[in-house]
């Protein structure tokens, strides 16, 4: 792929992300599930009203600086409600999110490029991160995840760049990986796993490299085809970043990704200390424990939507933001109030947190063929040690598997521990890493010799854009009939 057609499909990518998160955005004159935290919160800021506030207060910022420039703009304040607390345009509170999550695709496709040097991995993780539903309906609110999200991979990549550069561009990268590190678990607690998954692939690279400094290296260390996993391409890069890690001492490690991350997360902390003085700094990450641990456990009893975190790969359980019914598409809608009664409503109106199907499932099958993919090269060494031999290196693509399949874990096995109510928009950080997965394998089949190959990446693709399509409608929250709305509620758990 020519860097002119590379540029001209991340454009097309950025300009389908803006333009779904933007059409429509006033749809609904209300506050929409977490609406009613967050974007109140971001208001509060703006009306110096003090709160107690659950989460670290970073997203709210951005929501209430997002209020405040829409509030000064002198258009698209058609309707207006006070649910935030102020006479407020839905768009106002709306708008930040959406620009931003417009710009995850982008980043995850930086990522992708980043990683491999292929254009065409990279095009195909940023399509595939833009066809996701979960991140777009994220994306439409004023809710928090997509700020945890993507500074979280803001941290990965400026990581990544900084091992592709050297000396003071290296630290420079550094600098800004460490800042938005900080930043992304001042949104949320949870976006620590982020930079869990760095400290893991460092401590991984520096094992690798100890192993491979011993006099007879075994582990690992082969330049491996993929044909030993079914797959044969024609070239690809033979760099990565990651192969750099262990230019990267623990002293750097601990400046760069942990007093720097310390730092940023505290001062962040700073205005809303300073708006509601009833607790100090140590007292209030106190009552956030305190809160979090009194949400009771991951039943239906305690919310109806509550997901373990082993219910979230295989989307088993996703959850309705919002849900109204109506007599006609020209009826206009409630603004708070429950539904009609049933069978009485002949439009439903479903805004659904619900992954794109079949690129959830595409891709976690895509993770488990890198799992695979990285085990069968321990066992067939062990069962066939004469087999291995010239250079002792780490193929791109054993470190690309590596990655992934860290980064993943490291976003998603934490909340194996955790006992309170979880949802599947928890699932956020970790899913990113299975959309570059599928990514990678449909770039590996794309690029293969057999014809078959190219058809399964070309019906994998073709697949996960008609789902998208199909689903469109409960991600936007278009109308829709009581049989339309059926005909994608494929399980009785989804509803």
């Amino acid at each position: 792929m020519t860097k002119k057609w590379f540029r001209i499909g991340m454009a097309s990518v950025f300009l389908l992300s803006l333009a779904l998160r933007f059409w429509g955005l006033e749809r609904f004159n209300t506050l929409v599930f977490d609406e009613v935290y967050f974007a109140k919160f971001g208001n509060n800021y703006l009306t110096h009203t003090p709160f107690f506030n659950a989460h670290p207060p970073l997203s709210q910022y951005i929501i209430g600086i997002g209020i405040w420039i829409g509030s000064h703009i002198p258009f698209w304040h058609d309707r207006v409600n006070g649910l935030t607390g102020s006479l407020r345009s839905p768009w106002t509170y709306r708008w930040l999110n959406a620009l931003t999550g417009s710009f995850i695709p982008l980043v995850v496709a930086a990522i992708a490029y980043q990683l491999s040097y292929r254009r065409s991995f990279a095009i195909l993780a940023g399509l595939f991160t833009a066809c996701d539903g979960i991140f777009l309906v994220e994306s439409r609110y004023a809710l928090s995840n997509i700020y945890i999200v993507i500074f979280g991979l803001l941290g990965h990549w400026f990581l990544l760049l900084a091992l592709d550069n050297q000396n003071r561009r290296r630290s420079f990268w550094l600098v800004f990986a460490g800042i938005t590190f900080g930043a992304s678990v001042g949104t949320k607690w949870n976006g620590l796993w982020f930079l869990s998954g760095a400290y893991l692939i460092w401590i991984t690279a520096w094992v690798i490299h100890l192993i491979h400094s011993f006099p007879n290296p075994k582990l690992f260390f082969t330049s491996p085809s993929l044909k030993e996993a079914e797959v044969t391409t024609y070239s690809s890069s033979s760099q990565t970043p990651l192969q750099n890690l262990t230019q990267l001492n623990i002293f750097q490690m601990l400046f760069y990704l942990g007093i720097i991350p310390a730092f940023i997360y505290s001062i962040i902390w700073i205005p809303h200390l300073q708006l509601d003085k009833t607790y100090g700094f140590i007292a209030v990450h106190q009552q956030i424990l305190k809160f979090h641990l009194q949400l009771g456990g991951n039943s239906p009893n305690v919310h109806p939507y509550c997901a373990a975190w082993y219910k979230w790969p295989l989307m088993t359980r996703p959850m309705a933001y919002y849900y109204q019914t109506a007599e006609s598409i020209t009826e206009p809608l409630p603004v708070m109030g429950p539904p009609l009664p049933a069978g009485a409503g002949k439009v439903i109106y479903d805004v659904h947190a619900m992954g794109n199907p079949f690129l959830w499932w595409f891709g976690i099958a895509a993770m488990l063929f890198l799992v695979g993919m990285l085990v069968s090269k321990v066992v067939i060494f062990w069962v066939k040690e004469k087999r291995f031999s010239g250079r002792a290196t780490l193929s791109v693509d054993t470190w690309i598997a590596l990655y992934l399949v860290i980064n993943y874990v490291a976003n998603l096995l934490p909340w194996v521990e955790v006992t309170r109510c979880a949802f599947i928009y928890h699932y956020m950080c970790a899913v990113v890493f299975v959309f570059l997965a599928i990514a990678w394998f449909v770039d590996q089949c794309l690029r293969s010799y057999y014809q078959q190959l190219r058809a399964l990446g070309v019906s994998i693709t073709f697949i996960i854009l008609a789902a998208f399509i199909f689903w469109m409608p409960i991600y936007l929250g278009l109308p829709l009939s009581p049989n339309g709305y059926k005909l994608r509620m494929w399980f009785n758990s989804w509803i």
